[in-house]
């Protein structure tokens, strides 16, 4: 069993930049010795020497293993760190951490995906994932729409993977707060997408971004007659240790490393993560 407090070394192979402050890294363990596994939602914890330690969703499907993928953005001083990394590099890797998307329960559902930004990164995970067991399913009947939102069309990120996606027929709609000369898509707020959505007796949301996207999209699907129990979101919190420890991402009685990142709503209705702001 692997030292949780030690970083394992992991080698960078190959760099996709997705827009001028995101960049894709996919990585690989250098010890082959013991297998890496992780399922959608969770994260791990990054490092560089000198550069800090930070917690980073992880952004693959568990189905590319031994590769596994991290989505960053340019924010401080350890992503930057990484930005300025070519493949063949070596960052430190723990984990991963924290509670996952239910899966199973996903598994013969209409899927609502709405993301703002960077969230898109976790749920590229539930998202491949989900292709991944459809397309292994003669018989799957699964539906998948994407509603991605971002502040202007220079910051729409992961354009290869949403290229995919509508070649798989995942219905992907995409808007921007303020577009420009070049724009074709819609102008507005990733909440306007919600209005030609319809509901289906199976259908779960899943829900990444800015909080206060987050918590007007979750207002939204509760009006449209969504239950509680099929909404979900992540939460993002300063998290230092991952493993429950340092009590850094506390809240309300949970420690998101631990008992998140991934809530549904029902379970943040039981704490005053709404009145706290999520």
């Amino acid at each position: 069993m692997k030292n949780q407090f030690i970083p394992e070394t992991a080698i960078i192979r190959e760099i996709t930049r997705e827009n001028d402050t995101i960049s894709t890294f996919r990585l690989e363990i250098a010890d082959k010795t013991v297998p890496y596994s992780f399922q959608p939602g969770q994260f791990c914890m990054l490092s560089i020497p000198h550069c800090g330690e930070a917690a980073i969703s992880i952004s693959s499907s568990p189905d590319t293993l031994p590769f596994f993928d991290l989505s960053i953005r340019k924010a401080g001083v350890l992503t930057n760190a990484i930005h300025q990394m070519r493949a063949g590099d070596q960052v430190g890797i723990r984990g991963p951490f924290g509670t996952p998307f239910p899966m199973d329960v996903f598994a013969d559902s209409d899927l609502l995906i709405v993301a703002g930004g960077i969230g898109l990164a976790p749920l590229k995970s539930v998202i491949n994932h989900a292709l991944f067991h459809s397309s292994l399913e003669e018989d799957s009947t699964r539906s998948i729409t994407l509603l991605y939102g971002s502040r202007n069309p220079a910051e729409v990120a992961f354009s290869s993977a949403i290229t995919a996606w509508k070649k798989q027929d995942i219905d992907c709609r995409l808007i921007v707060d303020e577009g420009d000369g070049n724009w074709q898509g819609d102008v507005g707020l990733v909440t306007d997408l919600l209005q030609d959505v319809e509901l289906t007796d199976t259908s779960k949301a899943l829900v990444c971004g800015p909080s206060i996207m987050i918590r007007f999209v979750i207002a939204q699907l509760v009006e449209k007659g969504f239950k509680p129990r099929d909404i979900f979101t992540t939460l993002e919190r300063h998290m230092k240790c991952g493993m429950g420890i340092c009590g850094h991402c506390h809240l309300d009685g949970k420690l998101v490393c631990m008992d998140g990142p991934v809530f549904s709503l029902d379970q943040l209705q039981t704490m005053n993560v709404m009145e706290l702001g999520l």
